[in-house]
């Protein structure tokens, strides 16, 4: 039986396979989830460049937040890289959750970034 980091890893090769297929030429939102914090990018595979980035490391996120590892920490990073997606001239993105099931933080994350302006 394989262990929890080996269908980790598999999901996310399935799922990085899948984005090649379907994105296009779009930009990546990569999300990364950690037990105590959550990030999110946006990642133009093409140029190789981070075009935005959000997590709840930063200082103003800090403050507000009661928690970096809860849904409504993830929602602000989503509305946070919604906003600097939409700066840069990004409004459509190929979205990226790596191996982490859409669940949870993953897909508060996901549901803010949209409300923000995204489309995926």
């Amino acid at each position: 039986m394989a262990n929890s980091r080996e269908l980790f890893e598999r999901r996310r090769r399935r799922m990085r396979a899948r984005l090649r297929k379907v994105s296009n030429g779009r930009p990546r939102l990569s999300v990364h989830r950690s037990d105590k914090q959550i990030y999110a990018q946006i990642i133009d595979d093409v140029a190789g460049r981070t075009l935005a980035s959000a997590s709840t490391l930063e200082k103003d996120l800090r403050e507000k937040l009661k928690s970096g590892a809860d849904k409504s920490a993830a929602a602000e990073v989503g509305k946070l890289i919604a906003a600097r997606a939409l700066e840069a001239g990004v409004k459509e993105v190929a979205f990226d959750r790596g191996g982490y099931q859409y669940h949870g933080r993953v897909k508060a994350l996901a549901d803010a970034a949209r409300e923000g302006g995204l489309t995926f």
